[in-house]
């Protein structure tokens, strides 16, 4: 159960400064002292937007990578980075970006970054907000195996998309365990892909994947995945319908569920009654493909209909994704209504 009943949460990216993104179109003209230095200072923005709208859980934004989790192929040994995509022209959407050949052995001897990302958010956070971040959590993400797998194309060796999912999942599974062994208490292994799949794939296979994945870290951090339909462009990708997942992914080995729901106008609510039976539940509750900026009162409506539904201590309330699609000015008044709005009705329930 929660620490913090009714706690805020993110899921893991937030927007780039705007100096971040021209700089990454120019990463020629820095030395590897700048960029260590432009990286810690995209953290600490980040950091200083979800500590100001009074977060009880923050992260470092993801303002290290190239969207959630393109810029791991990087640490794959094994691949050949990607090619042209199929579609240059027309609205964005997945199919405007390339994929990577496999051409050997798939192998992270570097790890895959998370830790480095962790280690450089505790930094940040100790030089700059050790009194006001005393009672906040620190939450890293991972991209789990099956999603990983889809920017890869199967060979000889790899005949498949499951073929090729095995071959990451250790190497997913020891980065989980390097985040632990690095004091990382809370972590979301995001697997989109499977919940955009679920309609189509068995979910039980899917359920396996993830549990072998984190079969290690189980009971050794707060670890929770995030049901996401996709976000590119604020774009969706899969069928944006819950059902066909359960109840098969109540199996899942999970401390909480984040479930995608304001953008679908809180389609399905009530099937957090029987996730909260399984474990906690972060609703999403800020639409993140929108600049409608949700007031407080909208937000505490929104709480209050998750509470006919789920008890406070097992709910946790989110944007329904990631920010990083949305531009930081939306995404910070976004944040700031929606710490206000559970506030609000924290206060009505007599809680802290």
């Amino acid at each position: 159960m929660n620490e913090q009943p009714l706690r805020t949460t993110v899921i893991g990216s937030y927007p780039f400064p705007g100096w971040l993104e021209f700089s990454t179109s120019h990463l020629d003209q820095f030395g590897p002292d700048d960029v260590r230095e432009m990286q810690a200072d995209a953290v600490w923005c980040a950091v200083q937007d979800q500590v100001a709208a009074g977060l009880d859980v923050i992260t470092d934004g993801e303002q290290t990578r190239f969207d959630f989790n393109l810029s791991f192929y990087g640490y794959l040994q094994g691949i050949e980075l990607e090619g042209a995509p199929l579609r240059r022209f027309g609205p964005p959407a997945h199919d405007q970006r390339g994929k990577h050949r496999v051409v050997g052995e798939l192998t992270a001897p570097r790890g895959l970054g998370a830790v480095q990302e962790y280690q450089r958010l505790e930094q940040v956070v100790r030089a700059g907000y050790a009194q006001a971040a005393s009672g906040i959590t620190l939450k890293a993400s991972v991209p789990g195996p099956y999603t990983l797998s889809g920017r890869l194309l199967p060979n000889d060796c790899y005949r498949d998309r499951w073929a090729l999912t095995e071959a990451l999942l250790p190497i997913v599974r020891t980065e989980l365990e390097a985040l632990v062994a690095a004091g990382c208490r809370e972590i979301t292994v995001d697997e989109p892909s499977m919940s955009c799949y679920a309609h189509r794939e068995d979910p039980r296979r899917f359920v396996d994947i993830f549990n072998r994945t984190v079969e290690s870290v189980v009971g050794k951090c707060r670890l929770g995945t995030h049901l996401c339909f996709g976000n590119f462009k604020a774009r969706a990708v899969g069928k944006r319908e819950y059902a066909p997942m359960f109840p098969a992914f109540l199996e899942m080995k999970v401390d909480e569920m984040h479930v995608e729901m304001a953008s679908r106008e809180m389609a399905e609510l009530p099937i957090i009654s029987a996730i909260a039976r399984h474990c906690d539940v972060a609703v999403g509750i800020i639409d993140v493909k929108s600049y409608y900026i949700e007031t407080p009162e909208d937000v505490a409506s929104r709480v209050r209909s998750c509470l006919e539904h789920a008890p406070a201590g097992k709910l946790a309330f989110a944007p329904d994704c990631g920010l990083s699609q949305t531009a930081r000015w939306a995404a910070r008044r976004k944040l700031v209504n929606m710490v206000a709005g559970v506030k609000q009705v924290r206060q009505e329930l007599g809680l802290k």
